[in-house]
């Protein structure tokens, strides 16, 4: 059966850095476009950031441009998303999904999403 799995996530202070991983098995990775996802206590679930199959078009959330960096290893059937300069507003439920895509923004359309890992930044 298809499994989507995220980790890396943790406890941080303001300005450091964690790399989440999201692992895929059961589903043809490759032919997915990628995308990583938050929510906040009393939030609605916002794009991140996304990525195409090949890993050439990327989308980032206006809030975390610079500072976070999506990719992806197609032969790993993995997805990251490095994140540097860490704020507390990025505390937050983070999750990967598999069939995604984005214009204004990053958006689930059809596929698979993972259980969620959960980052939190302290100030």
């Amino acid at each position: 059966q298809v499994q989507v799995v995220e980790s890396g996530g943790g406890l941080v202070q303001a300005g450091g850095s964690l790399r989440l991983s999201c692992t895929t098995s059961g589903l043809p990775f490759r032919s997915y476009r990628m995308g990583w996802f938050r929510q906040a206590p009393g939030k609605e679930r916002e794009g991140v950031s996304c990525i195409s199959t090949g890993g050439v078009s990327t989308y980032y959330e206006d809030s975390v441009k610079g500072r976070f960096t999506i990719s992806r290893d197609n032969a790993k059937n993995t997805l990251y998303l490095q994140m540097n300069s860490l704020k507390p507003e990025d505390t937050a439920m983070y999750y990967c999904a598999a069939g995604v895509d984005w214009s204004d923004t990053c958006y689930y359309r059809r596929g698979y999403w993972g259980q969620g890992t959960q980052v939190t930044v302290s100030s």
